[in-house]
């Protein structure tokens, strides 16, 4: 079987440069690299195909024999590794398909956000506050700022990798490449420490900062302050710090979206005869008419009496949930009374709901 062309195999013209050649295998190798392509083995061929292209149009000398003999001007050489140029070119690949990189010298990494859980009131999530935490963070080291090396020293380069932050590894056909073990990625090695972190660049130390709580948060909302995570590794920028906010429990008010619920307690003569009460709301109290004959769990909707959210336009409304109380320590004289009252009302006019309850067990029973 005739072998293709191997410019052909990489989609670049016979005069290309070798910038453009490493450009072309780069994206095809990206394409067809085994590990993204497991189950495909059109897509290994292809992979092998412009491996062993790149690898003849990389080296000036097999280019040469090959521009001016063909394949039969590399044959002999065809069992022959790869130049330095395929070799940076394959690393530089399997470093963007595993996530790494050739060279991490100086490599700056932004440092990591930090969460803070806030308790407050329903009526500070309501109205809005201001409050001041203290939250503990690592923080860039004043002796060293940040080099973890003792005043007057500088971090050396790294022996094992050479400052570049990654080891090579040979597995076969592959190149493998991991982080240094010696000095983490970093590609430098400090040898006399500073006394204050301990080399680490970082200490450990709690600050106070000031937190203003908009108006209308929830339980779950979170507030981000830029900048006040943890320092930043080698000068890298700090990271953010998120408030989340936590409503406590209230007394009186249980809050679901924007609208308020709380439970009102009435007398039995209220509910059956009507009258006139005052409930809570979080600006103070209002009054709401009970009609004659209200039930327990009738609710009654104050319009504007909840919360405004952070992203709503208008306020919630505030619910009122009628709980008809049962009397309690009962006088002799009462209880004369409400034995009287019962005997005055055997009818189902009185009872509604019991009367209705008891329709449905009877058809549920077919009788």
């Amino acid at each position: 079987m005739s072998k293709r062309d191997y410019y052909e195999i990489l989609g670049v013209s016979r005069n290309a440069s070798d910038e453009e050649i490493k450009k072309a295998y780069r994206k095809l190798a990206m394409k067809h690299h085994p590990d993204r392509n497991p189950d495909s083995k059109g897509s290994e061929e292809k992979f092998k195909e412009a491996k062993l292209a790149y690898e003849i149009l990389s080296d000036s000398d097999k280019r040469t024999a090959y521009d001016q003999f063909g394949h039969a001007g590399i044959d002999q050489q065809a069992g022959m590794g790869g130049g330095g140029g395929f070799s940076d070119a394959f690393s530089d690949i399997f470093g963007d398909i595993f996530g790494g990189g050739a060279n991490r010298r100086d490599r700056v990494y932004r440092g990591a956000d930090l969460r803070y859980n806030l308790e407050i009131d329903l009526e500070e999530g309501a109205r809005g506050t201001e409050t001041k935490i203290r939250i503990p963070t690592l923080e860039e080291c004043d002796t060293c700022h940040g080099s973890g090396a003792k005043p007057g020293t500088t971090p050396t380069t790294c022996t094992t990798c050479s400052g570049h932050g990654q080891v090579r590894i040979q597995q076969g056909f592959f190149s493998v490449q991991q982080t240094c073990p010696r000095c983490g990625g970093s590609g430098k090695m400090v040898t006399d420490p500073c006394l204050s972190c301990h080399g680490e660049g970082r200490v450990k130390k709690h600050k106070t900062l000031s937190v203003k709580i908009p108006a209308g948060v929830d339980s779950g909302d979170r507030i981000r302050l830029a900048g006040e995570g943890e320092a930043g590794v080698n000068g890298g920028p700090p990271g953010d710090l998120y408030v989340v906010i936590h409503i406590k429990e209230h007394p009186v008010f249980k809050r679901e979206g924007d609208n308020l619920h709380c439970e009102m307690p009435i007398s039995f003569a209220t509910a059956a005869l009507g009258g006139e009460v005052e409930i809570p709301t979080l600006d103070g109290h209002a009054k709401i008419k009970i009609p004659v004959e209200t039930q327990s769990g009738k609710v009654f909707r104050l319009r504007g009496k909840g919360i405004k959210g952070v992203r709503s336009h208008a306020p919630g409304d505030l619910m009122c949930h009628m709980l008809v109380e049962t009397p309690v320590n009962l006088s002799e004289r009462q209880r004369e009374l409400l034995r009287e009252f019962e005997s005055l009302s055997p009818g189902r006019n009185n009872n509604p709901r019991a009367q209705s309850f008891m329709d449905k067990v009877k058809s549920f029973f077919g009788q």
